[in-house]
């Protein structure tokens, strides 16, 4: 049996999908981990992933271009082992949506892996410059690292 670990941020263009290739490309292929990553919001829900953030992969050897855009559904409580979000407005959103106190317990601030309970947020770099990118993809490739350990060690 694999362990789904599902990826949030607001649109699933930016940071989510730069989590969800940086995770998927630390597995090997004897670990059984899923990955995939979702939005909060539907507004950009069937689109690739922001073209800068498709970049930052790229020139880490990751390529994020199959992944397409969706909205976190309460389903995924159920498809899921580990829920982490990337803000403290994607945790609000998501546990609104939890039914029950082991959904809820699946979902955690994703920077907590690497500073336990700073309750730390990863910036969302939409709006920013290129250097805003290499950030978040420096915190997430940080963050992933701690993940997979902790599942691996599980």
């Amino acid at each position: 049996m694999s362990t789904k670990v599902l990826m949030v941020c607001l649109g699933n263009i930016c940071r989510s999908p730069l989590a969800h290739g940086i995770l998927e490309s630390k597995i090997s292929t004897l670990d059984a981990i899923e990955v995939d990553s979702a939005g909060t919001s539907g507004w950009h829900s069937g689109e690739k992933p922001d073209l800068r953030s498709i970049e930052i992969a790229k020139q880490h050897g990751i390529d994020i271009t199959k992944q397409k855009a969706r909205k976190f559904k309460v389903i995924d409580f159920d498809n899921f082992d580990y829920i982490y979000v990337m803000d403290q407005s994607n945790y609000i959103n998501v546990i609104g949506m939890a039914p029950s106190q082991i959904a809820k317990n699946k979902v955690k601030l994703i920077l907590n892996e690497v500073y336990p309970d700073k309750n730390l947020e990863v910036p969302d770099p939409y709006y920013g410059g290129e250097d805003g990118f290499l950030r978040v993809y420096n915190m997430l490739d940080e963050a992933c690292d701690k993940i997979l350990h902790k599942i691996k060690n599980a």
